[in-house]
C-alpha cells in the first residue's frame, strides 16, 4: 500500500513552522526591497553614475537567481536550516560591507554577488517549500499567499524604516542597521523541519536528477519559467529605479518612502487573494490576469501627470499585483510535480525571474544613463507584459503521477 511519511511534528507544528517561515520572508525581503533607496546617496557619495549601483543590483539579482536552484537542492537534502543560517551570515557581512567599500569594483563584488548569495540562501522560497510541507494539498496555495504576503509586510516594515534609518543615521549607519537585522533569521532558521516530505502526500522514489528530467520535458514547466523572467524585469525595474525615477520628477524622496510603503502593505492584501484565488480556481488563468493588469497600469503611469497622486495611484495598483505571481507560479509547480523537490525546481523558475530581473535593473540604469529618462524600459515592461499574459494560458495544470514506495 501507499505511505504518507512526514517528519514528527514535535513542537514544530504547522503554526510554528509557518510563523518562522513569515518571519524569515519579513526579514529577508524587507531588506533588500529597499537598496533602491541607497541608489543617490551611494553614488552621490562615490560620484558615479546610476548605471555603475545598477550593474551591481543586476549582478545582485543574477547571483540571487543563479544561487538559488544551488539552496533549493541543498535544502531539499541537508533541510533548509543549515542554508538558511550560512545565508544569514553571507548576508549581513556583504550589506555592512556596501557602506565600507570605495571602489565601484568592490561594491559591485560585495553589494552585487556577496549579497546576491546571501539574498538566495535566505530566500524566501526556502521558507515557502517548508511551509508547503507542512500542510495538506488543499491548504497549500494559501500558505503559499500568506507567505508571500509576509515577504510584503517585509517591504511595509522596512520601506519607511529604510528611508528613516537613511536620514537619521545616514546610508552609512541605515546599511549597519540593515546588516544586523539579518542576523535575526538565524534563531528563525533552527524551526525549519528538516523532512522534506509533504503532508498527505504519498512518498515517492523519484531522485532529484529524475525530478528535473521530468520538469524540463514538461511543456508547462517551461512556458512558466519564461514566464517568470517577466515578472523578475518588471518588479527588479521598478524595486531600483522608481524612488530615483519619483525624484527625477521633482518630488521629495518622502514621496517614493510613501509609495513604497503603499506597495507593500497592498501587496500583503494581493497576496493572500492570490492564494485564495489558487484555492479555488486556475492558476495560470490568474498569473495570465495578473500580467495583464500589470500592462494596463504601467501604460497609464506613462500617460498620466507625474504628480503625487498619479504615484500613489501607481503604487496601490500595482502593490495588488507585485508578488502575487508567486503563490500561482510557486503552486503550480507544487500542484503539478509534488512538494518532494519544490525547492529545487522552484529554484529554477526562480533563476529566470532573475534574469529578468538582472536585465531590468541593468536596462534601466543603462538607458537612463543614455536617454536621460526611464521611459524605453516602461515601454518594454508594458510589452513583456502583454507577451506573459498570452503564454500562461497553455500550461497544464493537472498533476502528474508519481512512482510511489510501499509498506
Amino acid at each position: 500500500m501507499t505511505t504518507t511519511t512526514t517528519e514528527a511534528p514535535g513542537w514544530r507544528t504547522p503554526l510554528v513552522v509557518i510563523l518562522a517561515g513569515c518571519a524569515i520572508a519579513v526579514i529577508g525581503f524587507g531588506i533588500r526591497s529597499v537598496f533602491g533607496f541607497f541608489l543617490d546617496p551611494i553614488t552621490e557619495a562615490h560620484g558615479w553614475s546610476r548605471e555603475t549601483y545598477s550593474v551591481a543590483l543586476s549582478v545582485q539579482n543574477l547571483l540571487w537567481g543563479l544561487a538559488a536552484p544551488v539552496a533549493g537542492m541543498l535544502a531539499d537534502r541537508y533541510g533548509p536550516t543549515r542554508v538558511i543560517v550560512l545565508g544569514a551570515l553571507i548576508y549581513g557581512a556583504a550589506t555592512w560591507a556596501m557602506g565600507v567599500v570605495d571602489s565601484s569594483a568592490m561594491f559591485t563584488l560585495v553589494a552585487g554577488l556577496a549579497v546576491g548569495v546571501g539574498v538566495a540562501f535566505t530566500g524566501f522560497s526556502l521558507a515557502l517549500a517548508a511551509m508547503v510541507r507542512v500542510v495538506p494539498p488543499h491548504m497549500r496555495s494559501l500558505a503559499l499567499g500568506l507567505g508571500t504576503a509576509s515577504g510584503s509586510l517585509g517591504q511595509v516594515i522596512f520601506a519607511l524604516g529604510g528611508q528613516g534609518a537613511i536620514s537619521m543615521l545616514g546610508w552609512q549607519g541605515a546599511l549597519i542597521a540593515l546588516a544586523a537585522t539579518a542576523m535575526a533569521i538565524i534563531p528563525l532558521a533552527f524551526v525549519l523541519p528538516k523532512s522534506n516530505a509533504g503532508v498527505g502526500e504519498a512518498v515517492s522514489n523519484q531522485s532529484v536528477n529524475e525530478a528535473l528530467r521530468e520538469a524540463v520535458s514538461h511543456r508547462g514547466y517551461i512556458l512558466l519559467t519564461v514566464g517568470f523572467f517577466v515578472c523578475g524585469f518588471q518588479i527588479a525595474f521598478i524595486t531600483v529605479h522608481f524612488p530615483a525615477y519619483i525624484t527625477d520628477q521633482g518630488l521629495s524622496p518622502w514621496v517614493a518612502a510613501w509609495a513604497w510603503f503603499l506597495v507593500g502593505g497592498c501587496n500583503i492584501v494581493g497576496c493572500m487573494l492570490a492564494g485564495m484565488f489558487g484555492q479555488r480556481w486556475s492558476k495560470r488563468c490568474g498569473l495570465s490576469g495578473i500580467y495583464f493588469a500589470r500592462t494596463l497600469i504601467i501604460i497609464g503611469l506613462l500617460l498620466a501627470p507625474k504628480t503625487e497622486i498619479t504615484i500613489y495611484a501607481f503604487a496601490i495598483a500595482m502593490g495588488f499585483l507585485w508578488l502575487a505571481t508567486v503563490p500561482l507560479t510557486s503552486g503550480i509547480v507544487a500542484q503539478v510535480f509534488g512538494v518532494k523537490y519544490m525547492a529545487t525546481l522552484f529554484g529554477v523558475v526562480f533563476f529566470s525571474h532573475q534574469l529578468g530581473s538582472f536585465t531590468g535593473v541593468w536596462l534601466g540604469g543603462w538607458l537612463y544613463d543614455t536617454t536621460g529618462s526611464y521611459d524605453i524600459v516602461w515601454w518594454i515592461s508594458a510589452g513583456l507584459g502583454l507577451v506573459a499574459a498570452v503564454i500562461h494560458l497553455p500550461i497544464n495544470e493537472k498533476p502528474l503521477a508519481r512512482l510511489q514506495t510501499t509498506g
